[in-house]
């Protein structure tokens, strides 16, 4: 074989191999890329849930029950504003 053309297919294997290694590179690089965008939006989906649940949903229930212990009666299970004045009263009431 020419040594010329043995020289340029050692060149181009060499290339071909070095291509392949960026390939694989790019591909690992785009897995974890998306491995990470969905743990990121798996994050910021579920934390406002877990936030409600750990800290506004005693302030929540509080609120759902007057001081007589019946449910509230207002619209999406807010207190009226009956409800609203005999809390206020009792706050007031108490101190």
């Amino acid at each position: 074989m020419d040594p010329e053309i043995k020289r340029e297919m050692e060149e181009i294997h060499a290339l071909a191999k070095d291509n392949h290694r960026l390939l694989r590179a790019m591909r690992r690089h785009q897995l974890f890329g998306m491995v990470v965008s969905i743990v990121f939006w798996l994050v910021i989906l579920i934390t406002p849930f877990y936030l409600y649940q750990q800290y506004l949903q005693p302030f929540v229930a509080k609120f759902q029950t007057t001081t007589t212990g019946s449910p509230t009666s207002g619209p999406f299970g807010l207190p009226s504003s009956a409800e609203i004045e005999k809390l206020i009263n009792s706050f007031k009431a108490g101190q």
